[in-house]
């Protein structure tokens, strides 16, 4: 029974990849093999999220909504690998990100 209400879940694509499989177990560790990869993928996914998160730094003429979105982006992908981060942590990067011009916002932010 489980393994019906998954089968009619799926789009036809995944349907269609998982079709053979003869147990929700079989079908849940094919899809996220699939979504997801091998832990050597995970790995390398984490290595270049992290690394592109390390390296973050505002655009020139890019807006605070689309920096904003960036960090979110380069955040949640890493969220999804395990990668925990705190509303503190999360704050100092958006700040420390700024270019020059922004400089006394910050300032007065940080105090």
């Amino acid at each position: 029974k489980a393994l019906n209400i998954l089968l009619v879940s799926l789009d036809k694509t995944e349907y269609n990849l998982v079709r053979r499989c003869t147990s929700t177990h079989e079908v849940w560790k094919l899809l996220i093999l699939t979504h997801e990869g091998t832990e050597q993928v995970k790995n390398a996914k984490l290595a270049l999220l992290n690394r592109d998160y390390e390296l973050f730094k505002m655009q020139p003429n890019e807006s605070i909504k689309n920096l904003y979105n960036r960090l979110l982006d380069i955040t949640n992908g890493l969220l999804g690998l395990g990668k925990v981060f705190g509303k503190d942590e999360l704050v100092r990067k958006l700040l420390g990100c700024l270019n020059d011009e922004w400089e006394p916002k910050v300032t007065a932010i940080e105090e």
